[in-house]
């Protein structure tokens, strides 16, 4: 492929996508960091050890037990009032520890990615645009609109290169459940949960020992006839037909013990998990970058950096590919192939350990610790770097030009032997290897805190945590545009020799690279000099401090007179601060590295918010004729932001029970997203956020005239290059003006305990989230199409800038302009279905037989309406993918698992994946998104995917299990890069975070618990 991709999949506003590119120096800035990496792990891991001495100190010198309060506390993700009830107003989606070991996850995201709620964010799956880390993005509306919680407490910034949580902190081996909520949350935990709360309850009381090893890996048979037949075709190598990779290995231990007194408790965890690399070149349908033919024939298509190299001479205005010392037509049998490089899944090698305390001295004093840490250290690789197009001036004189090829560049030009060739030159390093992103996260998170009663009837919870992030992140394998520049500037010495004309260069290694004669081998030495490796390093800390009191107030008689419950409360203030600091080197900050796309360039900033909230119940009626339950509740939360200023977030909910068969809810719920400091200041530069040039080709799909809106000329039309490879230069940036972004949530619902199926539960929401002031970018894609198709020319047209022949890839002289800014709006509904049932098979007359367990889940998208600007016409992406709607937005998606329990200590179980059927956008009869479609890419077809798992106790302390998803090894649908070139989520042809792109899975584990 082309330069390095970008790392979100935001195509719409407020959901620009970012290109992160990445480096390799063992430089002075690298080893001084290292220094400060290890005194920071030292000054961590004393920290850790000094809360976990002090939480185990407590128990030798503990009060004695005061009387135990009355009110048993439930906690309710999304309320800070304690409560005798599990039901709460707003939606709730529970994955407890069970469904876990039976999906055989290593992976969190993995598990997140299952529920018909969440898209395809950050992960494993992602190679070319990787952060190396894996985010939650619940109802498409971007990971940073969701916020994420361990025990209710927020998890910081996963990355200077990503602000969304990072899903590889959490401790696989300690998580309860996990609870996904819609609406009500902003008020609760922070005015930035817009599209909900995902939070990671964790078994931070667990009594004895256990221990975990499983092992995993991946199996497909290459029977895709149609794509083999197009690889054939190319002569390019096919993988054997039954293939068996991706192997995973995790080892986990947990170890909890009560104090003596039976007051307090700590839970230790250790894990280990080590993945391997998959390669594209292992399956059959990423063997090659398919490209599909207006017919809907198959072919191999790829890069136009190619080996041997492209010359575009930008006088003469040919295209030509060298051959020997000759300059022939280019065609497109003459792209790279760079699928065999690029990674389905990266390999990745992950530590993770902590600790989880607690002590009651009295019923008014109990202290809680938590402690995290983890390290995870994965690697991106893709195509070998090069020469991407950039422009060169080469001496008609110059050694490195054969006559043939002076006459192709120069004479039929009108240039003579004193004039110079103005060229552009894309050449793929074959010679080098592919490009290496090594990544790697470290991560600390310490948390004290104290609680307990303060009078009858009130509780308070004081806590102070501080997340600390830290990246160390090389690229290898790249090249550098100054040095290739001084290397095409060649000439010969006195004996014939041909050297670098510049003597500087010469003294710092400089050595010819000749792409002009492919008839002789690359020397090496012109590699070593032109190889640049590039280096990142960065942090991010959050320091959050958090009081809250919560109380009965039906204690003092304020309840009303028709409920036996009083009006509950809760208030408390919190300060918070976020730091992010991402540092380059020169050779990432000048845009020398020639994979980049342009330059990445640092960033720094903090902000911090000061919030005061509150929040009430208020139990209307209960226990009367019609009216089990009427309760109403809300909340209101106070920020004040040091970058944006104050905003308001608050909430209202009410929910109503006839009998304690049915429960109807509702609420409405406003928050506040304010500006993180990635949008804020991240300084602008070029990248490839651009996925089609309508106007590039020799046959645009867009008109002259149309062409014209966005600055192509006469002359320009039908001679600008195109790119096989589909990456297009954008301008990306931050912008120190944002306003936060608001957003509205509307949820109704109803919940079904029916007393004649007591084992029965089925829940059905209706949502709709409007978000107004999208921060981010309108999209590049978007702004070319408007510009070029007449929509609203007067703003979208002079955002585009062409280079001086038209390109918007040759260089970084041309570009479309998609900075950071306030836009539209973005208003998404559906329904969410929840369903849970139990049947013993005694009650059935199966005798000894055990029992069934059901579960469902299932979302119905109705709509995805996005407006790029205020007072534009919408456009609505549900159903649809592509360039301006990003990944597929199915309709409808759900998950079905039957599980036996049998008398026989063994359980099986089944369960049914579904995701419903998407179309091409072009297919829209919308002006913004229509287009012209290709038979073959213009829809995917609804998939089913079974997965089957079993489990045996073989002893008390043993169990054994396994199982395997995508038992039928069905294939991923095909998406090339005509439909979006610039997406890091399309990997291998498919959207491969969405679907199962490496085939059947196995998975077996062993635990023991003592």
């Amino acid at each position: 492929m082309g330069r390095s991709g970008l790392g979100s999949c935001r195509r719409r506003p407020g959901n620009t996508p970012r290109r992160r590119r990445t480096g390799n120096n063992q430089s002075e800035m690298e080893m001084d960091y290292m220094k400060g990496f290890e005194s920071r792990i030292r000054q961590s891991l004393l920290t850790g050890a000094a809360l976990g001495v002090c939480a185990l100190t407590m128990s030798t010198t503990a009060y004695a037990a005061a009387a135990a309060d009355d009110l048993q506390e439930i906690v309710i993700t999304g309320s800070r009032i304690k409560t005798d009830s599990s039901a709460g107003i707003s939606p709730i989606t529970s994955v407890g520890s069970e469904e876990i070991k039976l999906q055989g996850a290593t992976r969190i995201e993995d598990v997140i990615n299952n529920l018909p709620q969440a898209f395809a964010g950050q992960g494993s799956a992602i190679s070319n645009g990787s952060t190396g880390t894996a985010t939650v993005d619940l109802r498409d509306l971007g990971p940073s609109r969701t916020l994420v919680l361990v025990n209710g407490h927020r998890m910081p910034a996963g990355s200077p290169l990503n602000p969304a949580a990072d899903l590889n902190e959490i401790p696989d081996a300690l998580v309860k459940r996990i609870d996904v909520l819609t609406g009500g949350a902003s008020a609760v935990y922070g005015a930035d949960a817009v599209a909900g709360v995902v939070n990671f309850v964790m078994d931070d009381n667990f009594e004895g020992a256990k221990a975990d090893i499983s092992y995993s890996f991946y199996q497909h048979n290459n029977d895709s006839t149609k794509i083999q037949n197009a690889v054939k075709a190319r002569n390019f190598g096919l993988p054997e037909d039954d293939v068996t990779d991706g192997f995973t290995r995790t080892y986990s231990g947990v170890l909890g013990v009560n104090t003596p007194d039976g007051k307090g408790n700590i839970t230790v965890y250790a894990d280990y998990r080590k993945t391997m690399a998959v390669t594209q070149d292992k399956r059959d349908y990423s063997a090659c970058a398919i490209s599909v033919s207006k017919t809907g024939a198959y072919s191999c298509g790829g890069s136009g950096t190619t080996a041997p190299a492209q010359i575009v001479d930008n006088i003469g205005g040919g295209d030509y590919v060298v051959n020997g010392t000759s300059l022939n037509d280019y065609t497109a049998a003459s792209a790279f192939n760079y699928a065999p490089y690029n990674y389905y899944q990266r390999p990745d090698q992950r530590y993770s350990a902590g600790f989880f305390g607690h002590y009651e001295f009295n019923p008014h004093v109990q202290v809680y610790t938590e402690f995290m840490f983890h390290d995870d250290h994965t690697v991106a690789q893709i195509a070998p770097s090069g020469v991407f197009g950039q422009e060169f001036l080469i001496g008609c004189d110059s050694p490195l030009l054969s006559a043939s090829e002076v006459t192709t560049l120069c004479t039929n030009n009108g240039l003579t032997a004193s004039d110079k060739a103005d060229v552009s030159v894309l050449r793929r390093n074959v010679e080098g290897g592919g490009r290496i992103d090594d990544l790697r996260h470290t991560s600390y998170r310490e948390l004290v805190g104290l609680k307990g009663d303060l009078w009858d009837g009130w509780s308070y919870d004081v806590y102070a945590q501080r997340s600390t992030v830290i990246l160390s992140e090389t690229y290898k394998n790249d090249f550098s545009l100054a040095r290739t520049a001084e290397a095409f500037n060649a000439t010969t010495d006195a004996n014939g020799k041909l050297v670098c004309a510049n003597s500087a260069a010469v003294a710092a290694g400089c050595v010819p690279y000749n792409v002009f004669n492919s008839s002789t081998a690359i020397d090496p030495a012109a590699l070593s000099y032109l190889q640049t490796p590039g280096f990142k390093e960065g942090s991010t800390v959050q320091d959050v401090v958090d009081a809250s009191i919560s109380g009965d107030l039906g204690r003092y008689g304020i309840q009303s007179p028709l409920a036996s419950h009083g009006v509950g409360i809760a208030f408390g203030t919190e300060y918070r601060r976020e730091e992010l600091t991402l540092k380059v080197d020169q050779e990432f900050d000048s845009g020398d590295l020639a994979g980049q796309g342009g330059p990445t360039h640092g960033v720094a900033g903090a902000y911090d918010v000061r919030e005061a909230f509150m929040e009430v119940k208020i139990p209307l009626v209960q226990d009367k004729p019609f009216i089990k339950d009427l309760n109403l509740e809300g909340g209101y939360r106070y920020s004040d932001y040091s970058t944006s200023g104050a905003t308001d977030t608050y909430k209202v909910g009410g929910e109503w029970a006839p009998t304690s068969d049915i429960r109807f809810r509702a609420g409405f719920n406003h928050a506040v997203r304010a500006p993180n400091v990635v949008e804020l200041f991240t300084p602008s530069g070029v990248a490839l956020g651009l996925s089609n040039d309508p106007c590039a080709g020799a046959a645009p799909t867009a008109t002259a005239a149309q062409c014209a809106n966005s600055g192509v000329t006469a002359a320009q039309y039908g001679h600008i290059v195109a790119n096989g490879a589909g990456q297009y230069n954008d301008l990306e940036g931050g912008n120190p003006n944002l306003q936060p972004e608001s957003a509205d949530t509307l949820t109704v619902g109803a919940v079904i305990t029916p007393t004649f199926l007591p084992d029965l539960t089925f829940s059905a929401d209706y949502y709709n989230i409007k978000i107004d002031g999208l921060i981010g970018g309108i999209g590049a894609d978007l702004i070319l199409n408007n510009c070029v198709n007449g929509i609203n020319t007067s703003y979208y047209c002079p955002l585009v800038k062409r280079s001086a022949t038209g390109s918007l890839w040759l260089g970084t002289s041309g570009y479309v302009t998609n900075t950071n800014q306030n836009t539209g709006s973005e208003e998404t509904s559906g329904l969410d279905f929840n369903a849970n049932y139990r049947l013993d098979l005694a009650d059935i007359g199966l005798d000894k037989l055990g029992a069934l367990n059901f579960n469902f889940t299932g979302t119905y998208m109705l709509d995805f309406v996005v407006v790029a600007l205020p007072g534009e016409d919408g456009y609505d992406c549900a159903g649809y993918y592509g360039a301006t709607c990003s990944t597929p937005l199915p309709t409808w998606r759900h998950k079905v698992r039957a599980t036996w329990e049998t008398p026989w200590d063994a359980t099986l179980s089944v369960a049914w994946r579904h995701i419903s059927g998407t179309q091409w956008e072009v297919q829209s009869s919308n002006a913004t998104l229509h287009g012209t479609g290709i038979p073959g890419l213009n829809q995917i077809d609804s998939y089913d995917y079974f997965d089957f798992a079993a489990s045996y106790q073989v002893s008390d302390w043993l169990t054994l299990s396994g199982g395997v998803n995508n038992v039928f090894d069905k294939d991923p649908p095909l998406v090339t890069t005509q439909v979006n070139g610039n997406s890091s989520f399309i990997n291998g042809n498919t959207y491969s975070q969405v679907y199962d792109s490496l085939g059947r899975y196995f998975f077996f584990q062993a635990s023991a618990k003592f």
